[in-house]
């Protein structure tokens, strides 16, 4: 009967203790207010995207861009932080109710193999004749009874508090793995900060700090960009030259600056009723060199991958200078002010010959922006309903 109440005792004073993690709520205030000022100068650095285009306004942008980044490493340490403690605390409480469900497992499994030995050995005639009467065997037998059905209630209690006391080390797994997911994260936010300091480093160098020279990129960023959409859209003045036959010469590129061009490339354009489609899709495997990043071989260059059986419009290896679409380039340069999406792609090769990609009926174009200057291309019609491609800084 001692046994049994110091085991009610042990077991009572394990229920009534809590188990959960010490509070964090300082962490959490520090993070909301982290947090609500991230949002709060990313409203304005969007405010700012829609003001005039100026070389002042471009290098505030890098510097709000820049704060905000440090603000995202600030709130990525309080997170870790947080569930550094979390992980501690769990690791604790772990451990102690770990050794205490070890003990009383011991104990209430001594206590079940006691009362059945007990009621074994004991019959009821042994009991009828043991006890002092009617009433007392009664009892005795309730108490048999009771302390069956106690020992088994618990039983069942205590391999419920063994079911919480996994899902704490899952719990503490799944933090752990959060944690190394955010020093992950950390560490991009700040390859994304040294990154940002080049950015405005660079745009400082090519400008000079001047602000005619940014406006004279901006206005060749904005006419290129203007008239490879209005070529796109079928709005150049072309000739009709006739069939052509997959890799046969159709034009040579423009080698140096030209019109809506700061250098020698070719801007080529797969196009399917009137809609730029990635050229990727189309082109085959072939030897190149990516510089579309902040540097060539860079690991933030823009995806190289083609998937197609297509050849290519130049002679191998291929050097990329702008992949398609979100590139660094509009992420990182001027060219982000005037537009966010390139619908094509940049590209130069072993010498200035440009290929029919297919076989189709080959065009010769120019379309005349704004500014009056033409930008000369050449245009591929396929067998495909609607498909076409386009070349861009040639001359025929």
């Amino acid at each position: 009967m001692k046994k049994l109440l110091l085991f009610l005792l042990i077991f009572s004073f394990v229920f009534i203790t809590p188990v959960f993690a010490q509070s964090t709520d300082e962490l959490t205030v520090q993070l909301e207010e982290k947090q609500a000022e991230i949002a709060k100068l990313e409203a304005h650095l969007q405010d700012a995207r829609n003001q005039e285009k100026t070389l002042k306004s471009q290098l505030a942008l890098i510097d709000g861009q820049t704060q905000i980044t440090k603000l995202k490493i600030e709130e990525t340490n309080l997170k870790i932080e947080k569930l550094e403690r979390e992980i501690t605390d769990l690791s604790t409480r772990i451990d102690r109710i770990g050794a205490t469900l070890d003990s009383l497992s011991e104990i209430l499994l001594h206590r079940i193999i006691q009362t059945y030995k007990y009621s074994n050995a004991v019959s009821t005639i042994d009991l009828l004749f043991s006890s002092h009467g009617f009433a007392n065997l009664i009892e005795r037998l309730k108490y048999i009874q009771v302390a069956q059905a106690y020992d088994k209630k618990k039983l069942y209690e205590l391999q419920a508090t063994k079911l919480a006391y996994n899902e704490q080390r899952q719990d503490k797994e799944t933090r752990q793995t959060e944690a190394e997911k955010l020093n992950k994260e950390l560490d991009t936010y700040k390859v994304q900060l040294d990154r940002q300091k080049k950015d405005k480093d660079e745009l400082l160098r090519i400008t000079k700090n001047d602000e005619a020279k940014y406006q004279a990129l901006l206005a060749q960023a904005r006419a290129e960009y203007l008239a490879i959409q209005g070529i796109v859209a079928g709005r150049g003045i072309e000739t009709e030259v006739g069939s052509v036959n997959q890799g046969q010469k159709i034009a040579t590129l423009i080698n140096g600056q030209s019109c809506n061009s700061g250098g020698t490339h070719l801007h080529f354009t797969v196009v399917q009723n009137l809609v730029a489609l990635n050229p990727f899709n189309y082109l085959r495997s072939i030897d190149h060199e990516n510089c579309s990043g902040s540097s060539c071989g860079s690991g933030d260059a823009d995806p190289f991958s083609p998937a197609g059986n297509w050849d290519w419009p130049l002679n191998s290896p291929i050097k990329m200078n702008q992949g398609y679409g979100h590139t660094w380039a509009v992420q990182h340069t001027w060219v982000g002010r005037i537009y966010d999406f390139h619908n094509g792609i940049d590209i130069e090769g072993s010498s200035l010959e440009v290929k029919a990609v297919k076989q189709g009926i080959l065009f010769r174009g120019s379309f005349s922006g704004e500014t009056g200057c033409a930008l000369p291309y050449v245009r591929v019609k396929h067998s495909e309903e609607g498909l076409e491609t386009l070349y861009l800084h040639v001359y025929y």
